[in-house]
């Protein structure tokens, strides 16, 4: 599956976007799904996750309350509505995939677990 970012942008503090990432193919729905973010000078963190039937979901801390991952399967696309913006939440966002057996609600949570990338789109928020 091939994936692709878009949405970031620059926004003030306590403003809203709404990031999607758009799938090749037709088995997106074979996929786990989830949203990483990465700081200058930082790790790649796990932000949200969303499992293949959309029935649950998994938040870091930092994005609870706030963040609200959706897929859409009919549309081959994953979507990540962020309220409330702080500055530190600025990064760059990316969108991984990892393809996982029927029914499953497996979520994962490190950068490793995932096998495909979308190329990241760029989230800054000003003070």
């Amino acid at each position: 599956v091939q994936l692709q970012a878009s949405g970031g942008g620059l926004v003030q503090a306590g403003g809203s976007l709404r990031l999607s990432c758009a799938a090749s193919g037709r088995t997106f729905s074979s996929y786990a799904m989830a949203w990483f973010r990465q700081a200058p000078g930082k790790e790649r963190e796990f932000v949200v996750g969303i499992a293949m039937t959309g029935g649950r979901t998994s938040y870091a801390d930092s994005a609870k309350g706030r963040y609200t991952i959706s897929r859409d399967n009919a549309k081959n696309t994953l979507y990540l509505r962020m309220n409330s913006l702080k500055p530190e939440d600025t990064a760059v966002y990316y969108c991984a995939a990892n393809r996982v057996p029927s029914g499953s609600s497996w979520i994962g949570t490190a950068p490793s677990e995932y096998d495909y990338w979308g190329q990241g789109t760029q989230v800054t928020v000003s003070s």
